[in-house]
């Protein structure tokens, strides 16, 4: 069993290591947006942009990029689930992030913790659909005619059901697998050498976090679109 800094926490074991990380990422979330808020300040000063590298210039960089791209995917209202999708995205990057750093493991190496994330998402675009559509977004189950409805009903529901599946497990084998790359360069050869694998890992902890974030955009666009 690989040693885990998050061991020396009392009661915490090999078992629960990635409790004790997301646990870990949340403070860090909850730190990260307090200091970016503290930042931000008030007034003029919250609208004007930050003209130095920071937390905050970070975050609304970020920010507008997710708000960029929730528009393009879902519409002309999308922004309105930037706050959502925001929380995603950093939740998710802060837990891929803190497997890099040499003696921990990520929680989103862990499939439970991922398919968790993955039915949050599910539940967060069932819920647009549903507020959106009302029972036009549970007819859209039933197929376009009453014949096919043998048929489509337990397709789409299949399919629903797998979403937060493969939202999961892509995240988890993904990150586990880059993790693990870069643990074994580490042992071999600790110094210098595995400088580039670093840079590769930071490189797909930020892509699998867009990667689920994209995907959650796409699912709450399906769900709004079933009510037309």
């Amino acid at each position: 069993m690989a040693f885990n800094w998050t061991q020396l926490i009392p009661t915490v074991g090999y078992d629960n290591v990635h409790v004790a990380t997301l646990g870990l990422a949340t403070a860090g979330t909850v730190v990260f947006g307090l200091v970016a808020r503290a930042q931000l300040g008030s007034g003029q000063q919250a609208v004007i942009p930050h003209g130095k590298i920071s937390v905050r210039g970070l975050t609304e960089l970020i920010t507008e990029f997710i708000a960029k791209l929730a528009k393009q995917i879902i519409g002309h209202d999308g922004e309105k689930y930037v706050p959502l999708l925001s929380a995603f995205f950093f939740f998710i990057l802060l837990n891929n992030f803190i497997g890099v750093i040499p003696g921990m493991s990520a929680a989103t190496e862990n499939v439970n913790t991922t398919v968790a994330f993955g039915i949050f998402s599910f539940l967060a675009y069932n819920f647009v659909g549903l507020k959106h559509g009302g029972t036009h977004y549970l007819k859209h189950f039933l197929g376009p005619v009453w014949w096919l409805i043998p048929l489509m009903l337990p397709l789409e529901i299949i399919s629903h059901m797998i979403r937060p599946v493969t939202l999961g497990m892509r995240l988890a084998n993904v990150m586990k697998g880059d993790h693990t790359v870069l643990g074994i360069f580490l042992d071999l050869v600790p110094f210098i050498a595995p400088i580039p694998l670093y840079l590769l890992g930071f490189l797909v902890c930020v892509i699998q976090a867009y990667v689920f974030t994209l995907l959650s955009m796409v699912y709450i666009s399906l769900a709004k679109a079933s009510d037309h």
